[in-house]
């Protein structure tokens, strides 16, 4: 099929909220906050990447993910590049990237285990519309009062340094084993820019577009697509859609959406499509 709905499910998380976003069902009040949507197959396959929609209320852990490399040596399939949209953000909303200076191994420990590590981390303001390539290696943390889309690699491989007192796992071993602890260098913009359709990032695991409204033919020659629709509805080879739902595409995909439509379409390789 060249089109097809994913399944949500829904993901508590002690930093997530009661409060989501427009077409998200709050979480009773009485239950667990709602940090995270995943879009599953729901027929249980697990394809190249993942989507995933992030609440934040507080500060998430300062963690860290494995390249390719590093993961398949512990025994997991792949590593962890990841990418955000911001959808919406507090006015004091930050991300940490990077470090403020390059920390070598053995001090990153040490400030992992007093706490300091949070004033090593370079905290970022961020605002709606704004999207961030976060590379494997690179130490991180989301900031509370933020509402993001999350493209990352198909992979729940997380390595927590640092998780504010939380009762959670910590794996500082590996967390500094794989890191690149230095200053955060966003990927360089793509060259060109088409009207309905922008590349937000080349990355070295996969692409991102952001294209608007219209009809629109992707030829999807070499795997899997992913048409992550922000605003507007539409359809895709005749299957609808709406904002806050996601679809997996394959093949040639005919795609229709609405004069107000915002798209996120995101394929693993550096191939880009073509517009048609």
């Amino acid at each position: 099929m060249p089109a097809q709905q994913l399944a949500m499910h829904r993901v508590e998380k002690p930093w997530g909220r009661r409060q989501l976003w427009p077409g998200f069902a709050d979480p009773s009040p009485d239950g667990d906050p709602v940090g995270e949507v995943w879009f599953q197959s729901p027929d249980g396959f697990e394809p190249e990447l993942l989507v995933k929609y992030l609440f934040t209320s507080e500060k998430l852990s300062i963690q860290v993910h494995p390249d390719d490399g590093q993961a398949r040596a512990h025994g997991h399939e792949r590593g962890k590049d990841e990418a955000w949209l911001v959808l919406a953000a507090d006015a004091d909303a930050t991300i940490g990237l990077g470090t403020v200076r390059p920390v070598d191994k053995h001090e990153l420990r040490a400030a992992a285990l007093d706490g300091s590590i949070n004033t090593l981390l370079d905290w970022k303001p961020v605002k709606a519309g704004d999207f961030i390539y976060s590379p494997a290696g690179t130490v991180h943390a989301i900031g509370p009062g933020l509402t993001v889309i999350e493209i990352q690699q198909n992979v729940d491989l997380t390595y927590r340094f640092y998780d504010y007192g939380r009762p959670r796992e910590l794996h500082l071993d590996l967390a500094v084993e794989v890191a690149d602890a230095r200053p955060f260098v966003p990927l360089p913009p793509p060259p060109g820019a088409e009207p309905a359709r922008r590349i937000l990032a080349e990355g070295p695991k996969f692409v991102v577009e952001r294209r608007s409204g219209g009809s629109a033919s992707l030829p999807l020659r070499s795997g899997q697509g992913w048409l992550v629709p922000v605003a507007g509805e539409g359809t895709a080879d005749g299957v609808a859609w709406r904002a806050g739902d996601c679809l997996v595409l394959s093949g040639d995909v005919q795609l229709e959406a609405s004069a107000d439509a915002d798209l996120l379409i995101a394929y693993p390789g550096a191939e880009r499509l073509a517009l048609a």
